[in-house]
């Protein structure tokens, strides 16, 4: 609780008890008058203050306007118990709206505390603290145990673990050392770490995270927009019908003024728009912290509204839905064990850093229960194997490049267990000397390449990614296929959109046609197109946008720099923050910090919870005072009820409103559940 939640605490304790001590003193004047009006003004002093002050600033119909027409109607009529107790409750009302505030902003708050204070940078060998912003890229920076990662950077030295919480949601530690990248507003745990800057502060994860937390109260909802535009028409037509209440009927009817004065000041204090004024911003705002906290940061609640009316999900294929790094999906031995083609591949491929290369030996390490394949490079960087490491290069007699084709190399045979005890000497017999250097032709490539030699051999029509022939002699052995792996919540994910509704997946890609169709076929979705360049996928989802069923949204997902123009067309851009470019998450609406496809589920949820909470307010709130109001205006309710309209109302539509903040995501499941965070 806030000093100022605590101060209006202490005047909302005194305010009652005078009250209560003016009631019990009924009858007793001066006492009840003095009791009545310490408790006025112990409750609501600065209400009449504030109404002045916007008046003076050109706008009369607000709450404060209304509540203090409303407490001094009813003194003048002697109304003094209902004056007060309307000043207090609503005072109560606007505590319960305060603390509902603060807790809602807590959440997104506590994003903000990521911001680093200083950095421990190296200059002239010696350690200087210095602001981060200071800080430029290529010096190093020192991060001790305890301490807030202060800029991004490559780790040179040490290893930790990190506590990424407050960006990503993740609970669990992240390992890492030298060599690794690192983000800033983690905290370093235990390690002591030396790290390169690769970002100036203003460039930073930290800074574009806050700028995007800073930012996201200005993009308004629908509904938001709705409330704003109905309460300044609201407000000044229910002033001049609560006036039109207390004139017409004396001066027509000649009827008593106390009595309709009183029943337009009843009127007044219920008309008051607080509970949509308050509950509905407050239910956005409680949505977007509950993103926050599961990793997902929308830039408005515009985009968290679109959201839960999502029909339709395009998503990019590399670095989205796949991992955008190449692994051995399939092996096909011909006449040969699935370990003698691997070994065979790995040989053929060792001196090269390609990627498909290194995939071929990562793979064969694996298979051995080794550490995986790295290229090798002048620092050492990285750990593991060399490319070449673990195979025995003696056998190697030479490795020939044919450009566009594939891998010849010329190989020794194998020397068997059997055969080392009786490799002979310098004595022995020429012939048997001669096996250890019999030797055969490997070729490993593409389809070109079999042709080119005139090997007969089984084109693969349907691999998902790029396949490897391998060849003996003149003999085909076998195929190695290599692909772009799907990311592991990937499934989840999209058996969760579909669950939630979204009736069309979509994937767009720049990669062949054959590898797309592949992946989406594997996935389950709806339509892959393939070969696109960055201006073709925006035509397409301009035509997605124009098949897409009226009142519902289309959400891009991607990573990359060339989806940014999409991003920005789609109604709902989607970014997966950590691995995405600084233009895609620039482009986007919305920022997956854990890169996991999944939490557009959670999103989802988030957003349809927090839309329908809105919804139930808005009718809640304005059902119950149309209700009351109409009994006001008939004499059949008084100012209790007309409190109860305006503070239980408001009180029963912010405890509502706070439960958009209790998500909690059951991951990999499909569910998730909503708790009461009140």
């Amino acid at each position: 609780m806030t000093k100022k939640q605590k101060k209006m605490l202490m005047r909302l304790a005194a305010s009652a008890v005078f009250l209560i001590a003016g009631i019990v003193t009924e009858g007793i004047h001066p006492i009840v008058w003095i009791c009545f009006a310490v408790s006025y003004l112990a409750a609501g002093y600065d209400i009449p203050l504030k109404a002045a002050k916007t008046i003076r600033s050109g706008q009369v119909f607000d709450e404060n306007f209304l509540m203090t027409v409303a407490t001094v109607g009813a003194v003048l009529v002697g109304a003094y118990e209902e004056a007060v107790a309307v000043m207090l409750f609503y005072q109560v009302g606007e505590f319960f709206n305060d603390y509902a505030v603060n807790k809602s902003r807590k959440s997104i708050s506590d994003l903000m505390d990521i911001n680093p204070e200083f950095a421990n940078v190296v200059r002239g060998g010696k350690e200087e603290q210095v602001e981060p912003d200071e800080v430029q890229i290529g010096e190093t920076v020192v991060i001790r145990p305890g301490e807030r990662v202060p800029l991004d950077g490559i780790v040179v030295k040490g290893t930790t673990s990190l506590d990424t919480k407050a960006l990503t949601g993740e609970s669990m530690p992240v390992e890492i050392g030298e060599g690794e990248n690192i983000v800033s507003g983690s905290i370093n745990l235990n390690g002591l770490l030396e790290v390169k800057v690769t970002k100036l502060y203003d460039d930073s994860t930290v800074a574009k995270i806050l700028e995007l937390v800073e930012n996201a109260s200005s993009r308004k909802a629908k509904a938001e927009n709705f409330i704003t535009r109905f309460a300044r028409v609201y407000t000044p037509v229910v002033v001049f019908l609560a006036l039109a209440l207390a004139l017409i009927p004396p001066l027509l009817a000649g009827q008593s003024w106390s009595v309709w004065i009183y029943r337009a000041c009843s009127f007044l204090v219920v008309s008051c728009p607080c509970a949509l004024v308050i509950s509905v911003p407050l239910s956005f705002f409680g949505g977007l912290g509950a993103a926050s906290k599961q990793g997902i940061l929308m830039k408005g609640s515009n985009f968290l509204e679109a959201m839960g009316s999502l029909d339709t999900v395009v998503f990019d294929k590399t670095g989205t839905l796949t991992t955008g790094k190449f692994a051995v999906t399939d092996v096909k031995p011909e006449g040969i064990s699935r370990q003698e083609l691997l070994e065979l591949a790995a040989y053929g491929e060792c001196h090269s850093t390609h990627p498909i290369a290194m995939s071929v030996l990562n793979a064969y390490h694996e298979m051995n229960g080794e550490m995986p394949a790295v290229a090798s490079d002048d620092s050492g960087a990285g750990g593991g194997y060399s490319a070449a490491e673990g195979l025995d290069q003696s056998r190697i007699v030479s490795v020939e490049e044919i450009a566009g084709h594939g891998i010849h190399a010329v190989l020794k045979e194998a020397v068997k267990a059997a055969d080392e005890a009786a490799v002979p000497n310098e004595k022995d017999e020429p012939a048997a000397r001669g096996r250890e250097t019999d030797t055969f032709d490997l070729y490993i490539g593409n389809e070109k390449l079999m042709h080119l030699q005139g090997i007969a051999f089984s084109p693969s029509s349907d691999a998902a990614g790029t396949t490897l022939y391998v060849a003996r002699n003149q003999e085909y052995i076998g195929a190695v296929t290599i692909s772009d792996t799907v990311r592991g919540d990937v499934p989840a994910a999209l058996s969760g959109l579909r669950g939630e509704g979204v009736s069309t997946l979509v994937m767009l890609t720049g990669d062949k046609e054959s590898v797309g169709r592949a992946v989406g076929k594997k996935l389950g979705l709806d339509h892959v197109y393939g070969g696109l360049l960055p201006a073709d996928k925006v035509a397409k989802v301009e035509e997605l946008l124009s098949e897409k069923p009226d009142g519902r949204t289309l959400a891009f997902v991607g990573d990359g720099i060339n989806d940014a123009p999409v991003l920005s067309r789609a109604d709902v851009g989607i970014a997966m923050g950590g691995i995405g470019s600084d233009a895609a998450v620039e482009a986007a609406d919305v920022v997956i910090m854990t890169d996991e496809p999944s939490k557009i589920v959670d999103g989802i949820r988030i957003a349809r919870k927090t839309v329908g909470i809105v919804r139930q307010n808005i009718i809640f709130a304005i059902g119950v005072k149309i209700l009351i109001l109409l009994l006001v205006a008939l004499g059949a309710a008084g100012m209790w009820m007309a409190v109860f309209g305006d503070v239980g109302v408001s009180v029963l539509a912010i405890l509502n409103a706070i439960r958009a903040l209790g998500y909690k995501s059951s991951a990999n499941t499909g569910r998730s559940s909503f708790t009461n965070a009140a």
